[in-house]
């Protein structure tokens, strides 16, 4: 071995670099920022299934009385759970025999692994950007949940139908045409009430653009706090608008980030095993594994527009 601490100083250095390779890649893309930043990722211990507890009607034993009158005790319905599957992510990391020779100095070996560690995270962060658009299907049905299916009006998720329980479907307007502001009105006015409201809008490049230019410049206000972040983006009533590569074209989401959640196994959330080397093989490999999902929990406050053309 070119270097007799090689495998403690690999997992160790990988060890340490766990809390800012989450952090880079879960604040560097509008759709996993606003997770993050709403503080919307949460960590369960285990579990067969992820749960989520669903409140969709109201307690009907509630009113006025006078007197003597008789207060309902009726039994209250309306309290369900949508039920997600864990999924599994994970991406590799190899250092060959030969890498380890020429970078035979301690110094040497953690700047080639801080290279390999960067080479990771914007994969995986590229990754689950593009499945958190996603409909769940892709990779034979391997893949978490995205946009394209937790916002949607005739889907199953969470093992509800929403075609069967109205409380569960998402407003969806799918009409081929020019993307305008009376659209994005509807959308945003459907899925709040009160001020319950969506707090971000997601969109493609090309959508965006557009309603930039539906704006007058005097009302091209900004979101500051985002805009501190790195992100552009455009005021639209409360909710800052910002655009995606990885956004369907076409589509514009209407997101109220309260009811969604990033849930990750705390046990196997960016958990990185030690490097092995195979015994066919003259490299070492690491592997870094999460277990996770993204879930709805109120799927009538999320709203999109399809179909929508510049």
């Amino acid at each position: 071995m070119a270097n007799s601490n090689f495998d403690a100083l690999l997992t160790t250095t990988l060890a340490n670099y766990r809390d800012q390779l989450t952090d880079n890649i879960f604040t560097a893309r509008p759709r996993t920022y606003m997770l993050n930043e709403k503080g919307r990722i949460r960590m369960l211990n285990g579990g067969s299934k992820i749960v989520e507890p669903l409140v969709y009607a109201t307690n009907d034993t509630i009113g006025s009385y006078s007197g003597y009158d008789t207060i309902s005790l009726t039994p209250q319905t309306g309290i369900s759970a949508a039920e997600y599957d864990w999924k599994q992510y994970a991406g590799s990391i190899s250092i060959s025999g030969i890498e380890e020779a020429k970078n035979n100095g301690e110094q040497e070996i953690i700047n080639l692994l801080e290279a390999k560690i960067m080479q990771a995270e914007e994969s995986m962060r590229e990754g689950f950007n593009t499945m958190f658009y996603g409909d769940g299907t892709g990779n034979s049905s391997k893949d978490w949940n995205g946009l394209g299916n937790l916002v949607e009006s005739g889907n199953t998720v969470g093992n509800i139908n929403s075609s069967t329980y109205s409380y569960w479907q998402s407003y969806e307007e799918n009409t081929s045409a020019a993307l305008t502001l009376a659209q994005m009105a509807t959308a945003y006015n459907t899925v709040s009430v009160g001020n319950d409201h969506p707090d971000v809008v997601l969109t493609s490049q090309t959508l965006y653009e557009k309603y930039e230019a539906l704006l007058q410049p005097n009302l091209r206000y900004t979101d500051t706090k985002t805009a501190d972040a790195g992100f552009q983006n455009l005021l639209f009533k409360a909710a800052p608008v910002m655009y995606d590569v990885a956004c369907t074209a076409g589509v514009m989401f209407f997101l109220n980030t309260k009811y969604l959640t990033l849930v990750g196994h705390s046990a196997k959330w960016f958990q990185q095993t030690e490097f092995v080397r195979p015994e066919d093989l003259d490299a070492r490999y690491a592997l870094i594994m999460c277990y996770g999902n993204l879930t709805v929990r109120n799927r009538k406050k999320q709203g999109k527009l399809t179909a929508k053309t510049a």
